[in-house]
């Protein structure tokens, strides 16, 4: 039977699986693996300073009976003083004789020799580990430095079974204290990064998988944002990309529901403005220069309409066809947006077109006739009666035409300038459903050109629009 751990609620799953655990036995391996290379050299070295000390008993009892005037000793008291030196035999040579105690025990053959006056660390570890190895079977010889300036040699010969089972014990130790110190230092690693790592992370994981449940929800996890390190740039880094994601499938959202509200009016709204056409044309027929004068008007505005919803049904989303392009002069494209808003002919608001006659922009006329509406409609909206617009254009030597719509009203707040051509974004005016300025900036986009806030402030708003010339959008 295999486990699905993805699923399976932490506390029931297998113990092995938690990074705190993994952690733990971690540290408890590493400071084990650091004790054996500290073991290595400890037992060299403890079984060199045995040797030595049982070379420096050797010559102290060597050098007793050498001062008592003769070297011929009973044997009682030989014996005794090679059990008190640890020792089977000593060879001790002097400039002018050599003295001999344990003559008579001294085996025929040793099984191995050791030069103490000339040792490696290398080497002392490997003669250490066969000491273990041998289990203190083995009879040896040592040579060691003499204590005098007048000794030429010292050489004893000893049973190794006291420096293994000194060894032994003192190995046994060295394991129990490494893991003492593996278990106490594993604990305090484990709870100091337990405490600043895997708690941090824990969150962060818990995070994202209620994020990933239900990513329209916000969290009730709460992340430590103040914290000045890499955990807490991931924290930050992470609320903030999961409020972007909802932000944005919030704005789907919308969008599924305006699509959806637009399929099903959308019929219905074609027939109510083909109704409308019928009285414009009724209009027409009225031999009055006023009247004939805004029926023109109206009957343009409802044709745009009713083309608005046939290309809506026709494409299946609210989304402009490809556009198509030709020269139109800009002049009276302009003023047809400020009679379109009813800006001209005698109004207070004050709407100013420093454009030539003839200068002509590369756009689809319908398409760039929306983008200058929605612009101008923000700006009366937020000037009310008595504003100011003004629509200035120039063209770059290689055909670009830059155009400028500017108004006089209270500036666009700090806080909505980084959303301000993102659809459903909007908090500047009461009742904007914060389309205009999305559906200004796509068409834009679609002619190759570039539209942005040039400037803002308490003295006014500036929108910039970039499109490129005729021979620039052919290449």
């Amino acid at each position: 039977m295999v486990l699905n751990t993805e699923t399976m609620p932490e506390h029931y799953r297998p113990i092995t699986s938690s990074l705190r655990s993994r952690l733990l036995v971690l540290t408890f391996f590493f400071v084990m693996v650091v004790s054996v290379f500290v073991y290595l050299p400890s037992i060299a070295t403890f079984r060199q300073e045995f040797l030595e000390k049982r070379l420096e008993n050797a010559q102290i009892a060597a050098l007793a009976l050498e001062e008592r005037g003769g070297s011929s000793v009973s044997p009682q008291l030989e014996e005794q003083l090679l059990d008190q030196s640890g020792v089977i035999a000593v060879i001790l040579r002097n400039q002018e004789k050599s003295l001999f105690l344990g003559f008579n025990l001294m085996p025929e053959e040793v099984d191995e020799s050791f030069d103490l006056r000339t040792v490696s660390l290398g080497m002392l570890i490997i003669d250490a580990y066969n000491v273990l190895d041998s289990g203190g079977s083995r009879v040896i010889r040592v040579v060691g430095k003499p204590m005098t300036a007048r000794t030429r040699l010292l050489e004893i010969t000893m049973d190794e079974s006291e420096l293994y089972e000194a060894l032994r014990n003192y190995s046994n130790n060295v394991l129990v204290l490494a893991i003492i110190v593996s278990l106490f230092t594993g604990i305090l690693v484990y709870l100091s990064l337990h405490w600043m790592l895997v708690r941090p992370i824990r969150r962060v994981k818990d995070s994202i998988v209620s994020f990933r449940r239900r990513p329209e929800v916000p969290s009730n996890i709460k992340l430590g944002r103040n914290r000045s390190d890499e955990i807490g740039l991931v924290q930050r880094e992470l609320v903030r990309m999961q409020e972007e994601v909802r932000q944005s499938l919030k704005q789907k959202n919308n969008l599924a529901a305006l699509g959806e509200a637009v399929t099903k009016i959308n019929h219905d709204l074609r027939n109510v403005l083909a109704t409308a056409q019928l009285a414009s044309d009724a209009l027409q027929t009225v031999d009055h220069p006023r009247v004939q004068k805004v029926s023109r008007r109206l009957m343009t505005a409802v044709s745009r309409a009713i083309a608005l919803c046939e290309a809506t049904i026709r494409h299946g989303k609210a989304e402009d066809p490809l556009p198509e392009k030709t020269m139109v002069p800009l002049r009276e494209q302009v003023f047809d947006v400020g009679a379109s808003l009813g800006l001209v002919d005698g109004s207070k608001f004050h709407f100013e077109c420093d454009i030539d006659a003839d200068f002509n922009v590369f756009v689809d006329s319908e398409q760039f006739h929306r983008v200058l509406l929605n612009l101008c409609r923000n700006a009366t909206e937020v000037q009310g009666p008595d504003g100011s617009i003004e629509i200035l254009a120039e063209a770059d030597d290689d055909g670009t035409c830059h155009i400028r719509v500017r108004d006089k009203g209270p500036g666009i707040p700090e806080h909505v300038r980084p959303n301000l051509f993102k659809a459903f974004f909007t908090s500047a005016k009461v009742g904007g459903t914060g389309l205009g300025l999305a559906t200004a900036r796509d068409i834009v986009l679609a002619h190759g050109g570039q539209i942005g806030l040039e400037s803002t402030g308490p003295e006014g708003t500036t929108f910039l629009m970039c499109l490129p010339g005729p021979d620039e959008g052919s290449d």
